[in-house]
Order: C-alpha cells, then sequence, then structure tokens
C-alpha cells in the first residue's frame, strides 16, 4: 500500500486536480512532493482560509475551517518536511507538541527520524512546558532574542535546542541559517499570520499551500498574514490547484 493510499485517498478523502492537468484519485504525496536536490533551505507555508478571506473561526482557532481533507493534507506536509516552523502564539492558540509518529507515513520519513521536530518562534519565551518536553525522536527548535528572560532561557534549554536569532526581535534569516545548519531544508510553516507576513516580508517564502474552506466568516477574523510586518508585495505562480468535498487547495510557489 503507498504512503498516498495510507494518507487518505483510498480509504479517506478523494482529491481531484483542476491544475494543471485534470484528473481524478490524485495521490496527494505526489502534489505536494518537494523539490529535488536542495541546498537551501525551501520554505512553504500550509495555511487555510474562509471562501471570504478569514483565517480562523469564532473560536479564535483554525479548526472550524478544516475538514477530512484538510486533514490529511496537513499530514502529509508534516511527513514531508524535515521541520514544523510555527510562532509562539499559534503554539500556544492551536495546542502545539512534539509531533507524534504516523504509521501512515510509511516511506515518507525513510532516511529520516520517525518524526519532524517543532521550530516555535518566541520573543519572550512564553512557550507551553509540554512543547518544551525531552520527546523520544526530535527535541523542539525554540527561536528566540537576546533581550528574552535569562532564567526561561535556561529552564528551556534542559530539554530544548535554544538559538538566539536576533536581539529584540527574531530574523527570518537567522532562523532559516539556523535551521539549515541542522541539516532540516524542507521548512513547513504552519502560521500564524504575523509570523507568516514577517517571512514574506523578508522574502523567505518560496511555496504557499493555502486551503480555502467553504465557510463565511465576516469581517472579524484576520487574513493569513496580519500584524506589524513592513508592507510587501510578491508575485506568485499557480503551480496545482486541487478539490475535494468542497475545499479548494492551492499550491502557489515564487512568480
Amino acid at each position: 500500500m503507498t504512503a498516498a493510499t495510507d494518507a487518505g485517498t483510498a480509504t479517506g478523502p478523494r482529491f481531484r486536480a483542476l491544475l494543471p492537468d485534470p484528473a481524478d484519485g490524485v495521490d496527494p504525496v505526489a502534489a505536494y512532493a518537494y523539490p529535488e536536490g536542495l541546498t537551501r533551505p525551501w520554505l512553504r507555508a500550509n495555511m487555510v482560509a474562509s471562501a471570504d478571506g478569514g483565517a480562523w473561526g469564532p473560536s479564535g482557532r483554525t479548526r472550524e475551517l478544516s475538514s477530512p481533507p484538510d486533514r490529511t493534507v496537513m499530514g502529509v506536509l508534516r511527513g514531508q518536511a524535515d521541520v514544523v516552523l510555527a510562532g509562539a502564539g499559534t503554539a500556544r492558540i492551536e495546542g502545539y507538541r512534539p509531533v507524534r509518529p504516523r504509521g501512515v507515513w510509511g516511506g515518507l520519513r525513510e532516511g529520516r527520524p520517525p518524526t519532524p521536530p517543532i521550530a516555535v518562534v518566541t520573543r519572550s519565551l512564553d512557550v507551553h512546558p509540554d512543547l518544551l518536553a525531552a520527546p523520544e525522536h526530535a527535541r523542539t527548535i525554540v527561536f528566540t532574542t537576546a533581550s528574552a528572560p535569562a532564567d526561561r532561557r535556561r529552564a528551556a534549554a534542559r530539554t530544548a535546542d535554544v538559538v538566539v536569532a536576533g536581539e529584540d526581535s527574531v530574523r527570518p534569516e537567522a532562523v532559516l541559517e539556523g535551521l539549515a545548519g541542522r541539516g532540516l531544508l524542507r521548512v513547513l510553516t504552519e502560521g500564524g499570520p504575523h509570523l507568516l507576513a514577517e517571512f514574506a516580508a523578508a522574502d523567505a517564502l518560496d511555496e504557499l499551500c493555502l486551503t480555502v474552506s467553504p465557510h463565511l466568516l465576516g469581517p472579524a477574523a484576520a487574513r493569513i498574514v496580519a500584524g506589524d510586518a513592513p508592507s510587501h508585495t510578491r508575485d506568485l505562480r499557480l503551480a496545482a490547484a486541487l478539490e475535494s468535498e468542497g475545499s479548494l487547495f492551492l499550491r502557489y510557489v515564487r512568480g
């Protein structure tokens, strides 16, 4: 049984390709494959938005926008990644913990640890203790600032890898350099909107995987980019579009 079948194309949600070549029964593992022969970090963002552009539901979390196909794609993307990168706010709100091994990943992680580590970006080191707990396979990586409380840095360093990546704010370039130094080139960020805005403003984003959920949320929810990052524009190219159970799965790459 292939990894794609395990991931859900046969036993769960089925995907059809709309672009570039229409087809039914699409393998999401193949559809979301990273470029081969990477020599630098490739930053892929996986985000979900409502049909009217909202980045989270009434609870302040993304669960209201998700669906079985969306969770299938998320599982595939995590299985392919070398590391999962998130902002501290998103890690707290969404309840991030060290990634657990999944039997459905099969050959996706051949030659690599059973799980990708979580890398969290935090200026204050306000991170849930469970995320810092020493897991069996992959220690959490914490990117923080020189101005973060020294006692919190020392405490986190007992069970996690702590990297100072800026004075008063974490520099996107320093994060990617720190991951590259650990051989982690397939970088998956799941946001949130503030972190995505900072990396996009630094022109560090290579790919955006956007799930468009068939819901209307109204004007209260933020967009998938938000915060105080400098204003910026970037051209993207639509590389692929899938559909499953009413949700669209759009894959954009640098224009």
